[in-house]
Formats: C-alpha cells, structure tokens, sequence
C-alpha cells in the first residue's frame, strides 16, 4: 500500500483528468471514482440489472451497455431517482476504491473523485488537491467536452459543492485555468511535496 494518499478532486470540467495524467506520468497509482463506477455497471453485473429493473430497457444500450448519457439526465431531473441510483452505486464504488487504495504500489497515490467531499472520502486520504477553475469555463469546457446542454451541466454543478467550498477544505489548489505547461510546472512542484510527504510518513 502507498505509504500516502491525495484526494484529487474539483468540479465537473475542472480538467481532473488532465491533471491526473500529468500525476501518472511519473508513475504514480491512480485510483478513479469515475473508472470504478463505470465498471460496476458493465454488463451482465448484478448493479446493472437492478438499474435495468427500475428505469426501465430504455436506460440500455443496443451493445448491453448501459446509456449512461440517458441515466445522467433523469437522475439530475429527479431527486427520488438519484437518491436510489447513489444508494445502490455508492457503497459499490467506495469498497472497490478501498480494494485498490490498499494494492497502490507507488510512493503515494492519488484517489481521483468527483465528490470526494460531498461523499466523505476524505476521510481515506492524507492531504486534498483541488484542481480549481471559474465557473465560466467549468461551464464552457464541460459542454463541449460531453456535448450536454447547458441546464444539464449547470445542474451537475449545483449537485456539487459550491466552488468557494471546496477551495476552504483544499491542502493544496492546482490553477487550471492557463496553459498545460502552466499545469505541468504545479505538478511537478506538488510532485516532488508529496514524495517529501510520503517518504516521512512512511518513516513514521
């Protein structure tokens, strides 16, 4: 097991990814809420059949897959949807992530979440990273990357703690709103803190 872990998290279009990218290549373990909620609804497993059971054959896929686009825009139109959809998929997701947090092999890694905050997963790490920018372009860059209205995003959005919020809780804060060299500097910089980090805890 990693001797610590960095809750990396930020609003939807904040370029978690990105930055998660840039952390891997200096071949740090990422652990992705986002993966690992995918993966427990791939088809023929027990979540997906419940899903198909209350919303109906509709919410699947001509491939077995299930439309997660579709599932997306009722759960954020209905309140009584989503509450049934994060009571069946969140204690999932959470021992699956707990699974892979304790086989990460590298000096530290990183639990990558949308709602690490909101869902209380911080209480698994050492340290929070907020990838922050301004609502205006988590706006502008979330549309054009999912191709999904603007009501719908701004929905998501309100779903999530409001951006000053997160900044309050944040130990470390990632600006992504210049350019990818700009990004890749903050990294190797929090990079290097973190081994630091690591490396002490581990000797404790």
């Amino acid at each position: 097991m990693s001797d610590y872990i960095v809750g990396l998290t930020g609003g939807i279009g904040s370029g978690k990814t990105t930055v998660a990218n840039l952390f891997a290549h200096y071949n740090i373990a990422l652990i992705d809420a986002d993966i690992i909620a995918r993966e427990v609804v791939k088809p023929k497993t027990p979540a997906l059949k419940k899903i198909i059971e209350y919303f109906g054959q509709q919410f699947l896929l001509t491939n077995g897959n299930l439309n997660r686009a579709k599932l997306r825009e009722k759960i954020f139109n209905d309140h009584e949807a989503k509450t049934w959809l994060n009571n069946l998929l969140h204690p999932l997701i959470r021992t699956a992530l707990l699974k892979e947090l304790s086989t990460a092999k590298s000096p530290y890694c990183l639990l990558i979440a949308p709602l690490l905050i909101e869902n209380k997963l911080t209480r698994y790490v050492d340290r929070i990273l907020i990838i922050d920018v301004d609502e205006k372009t988590q706006l502008s860059r979330a549309m054009l990357r999912d191709n999904n209205s603007q009501t719908l995003i701004k929905n998501i959005m309100q779903s999530q703690l409001p951006r000053q919020d997160r900044l309050a809780v944040a130990d470390d804060i990632i600006d992504n709103t210049k350019n990818l060299e700009n990004v890749h500097k903050q990294v190797e910089q929090l990079h290097q803190f973190y081994l630091n980090l690591a490396q002490h805890n581990g000797a404790d």
